[in-house]
């Protein structure tokens, strides 16, 4: 359910802002959405983990609110991370 290192390194080059960029919410965001997809398969075979649950919920939140951030300070960079994302229909 974790990302794996050579995954991680893959999403923070592709999302940096530069090249030692590895907090940036465009960065944190891209982290946050493949550990959401990796656990939504976990529950189609384990919908009883309600562990994981609140674990799932936890991101989902904190990713909000990072796009929130994002969205206050650059609506620019914004929108061109939830494109590149496909977060919204």
């Amino acid at each position: 359910m974790s990302v794996d290192a050579e995954t991680k390194t893959k999403i923070i080059k592709d999302n940096a802002r530069d090249k030692n960029d590895t907090g940036s919410p465009e960065v944190q965001v891209a982290i946050l959405t493949t550990r959401i997809k990796n656990l939504t398969e976990h529950f189609k075979d384990h919908h009883k983990d309600n562990h994981s649950r609140r674990g799932l919920l936890q991101m989902v939140n904190k990713r909000r609110s990072l796009l929130a951030y994002l969205k206050k300070k650059d609506v620019e960079r914004y929108n061109a991370l939830i494109q590149k994302l496909g977060l919204r229909k």
